[in-house]
């Protein structure tokens, strides 16, 4: 099979999937070896530079997204707004959770010093964090994390792309 082919194969994969997909589901539904798609899904990341829409890696899944400078575009055709929807509490936990991850629901109400529940709840529900797990503690609290949608939310293509935290001002 040409390069071409796997390449179409795997920009059909990211544009179906409707979620973040990992390598190896990749090289299995086409039934290649994973370095071979890594290496055709940099191909591809490399051709969007200057496209309308990206692949973003999240750890190491991958997902189909529009171009984050065309997202006041796609805002207006859409009707939403796509970057100013949370509330600056939200933004906030969301922040804390970017860069102490994983991280307990205790953990951001220590930070914040005000209950996180309901704001947890919505973030999950817009799919910008989840659950990754349990922290060895007593009572086994839930760890959150950030998803690849939180990146397209932010309009990075991967988490090394965010500014790190010595760089971020504190207004």
């Amino acid at each position: 099979m040409a390069a071409k082919n796997i390449k179409s194969q795997i920009e059909s994969l990211l544009l179906v999937a409707g979620k973040p997909i990992s390598l190896k589901e990749i090289a299995n539904s086409i039934g290649r070896n994973v370095g071979e798609i890594q290496s055709e899904i940099n191909a591809l990341t490399e051709e969007y530079k200057n496209r309308g829409f990206r692949i973003i890696k999240k750890g190491e899944k991958y997902l189909l997204a529009s171009a984050q400078e065309n997202a006041e575009l796609v805002a207006k055709f859409l009707n939403e707004e796509l970057r100013y929807d949370l509330s600056p509490a939200a933004l906030e936990t969301l922040a804390i959770i970017v860069y102490k991850q994983p991280i307990t629901r205790a953990e951001i109400e220590s930070i914040r010093g005000t209950d996180c529940s309901r704001i947890l709840r919505v973030l999950m529900i817009r799919g910008l964090i989840e659950e990754v797990g349990r922290k060895e503690s007593p009572g086994r609290p839930i760890l959150y994390g950030t998803t690849v949608k939180m990146l397209t939310y932010l309009g990075v293509e991967k988490e090394e792309d965010l500014p790190k935290m010595e760089e971020v001002s504190l207004a």
